[in-house]
């Protein structure tokens, strides 16, 4: 359930200027995250001097951006200027959260700021704190991917060292206990022999 815009207003009340959600002349902006980039207005000048108003238009992208936090992918309409200021602070939800002023934001990226500052606080009791060294960091994501595996009903390299074991024990090989270096020249004669 996406909140209100009365809630968005309570959520981004600004005590200095007294207001809420400021109103942007360029309806479209409300839409998406425009970044302050609006439509502009000058002139086409000919060779003549004979001047002529026109408009451009902000360059409008529609992007299919990642939430961590949601843990989905979100269409939206952005500027190309809000897509590299996204990619530089890492992503959708710290551009949201840390990137920009919640009195910057327009409607839209007010409501994906407070889903995901739900989302969040939901999220606390399941908190994985972040991993400094990277040996600890393989470690986890190597339990990570062995726990994915065996979900999946594959086997995982446990389970094929396992049955290394027993099929050598079988042969008659000597078993990692004894000497990994014979063991692997010695599954290599076998192997080379069977073949």
């Amino acid at each position: 359930m996406h909140p209100t815009l009365a809630v968005l207003k309570k959520a981004v009340f600004v005590p200095e200027l007294k207001a809420g959600v400021a109103s942007q002349p360029f309806k479209r902006a409300q839409e998406g995250l425009f970044q302050g980039r609006s439509k502009q207005y000058g002139n086409n000048v000919p060779f003549s001097k004979h001047k002529t108003r026109r408009s451009w238009l902000p360059n409008v992208q529609n992007k299919r951006l990642f939430s961590e936090a949601l843990n989905e992918t979100i269409k939206l309409k952005v500027t190309a200027r809000a897509v590299k200021t996204i990619s530089k602070h890492g992503g959708l939800d710290n551009y949201l959260l840390k990137g920009s002023e919640p009195k910057d934001l327009s409607d839209e990226g007010m409501r994906l700021r407070v889903r995901i500052l739900e989302a969040m606080r939901n999220a606390k009791k399941h908190y994985i704190p972040p991993i400094e060294s990277p040996l600890e960091r393989s470690r986890v994501l190597a339990s990570r991917a062995t726990k994915r595996i065996r979900r999946m009903g594959m086997p995982t390299l446990q389970d094929a060292a396992k049955v290394r074991v027993s099929v050598m024990g079988k042969l008659g090989l000597a078993t990692p206990d004894k000497d990994p270096c014979v063991v692997h020249r010695q599954s290599f004669r076998c192997l080379t022999d069977v073949l």
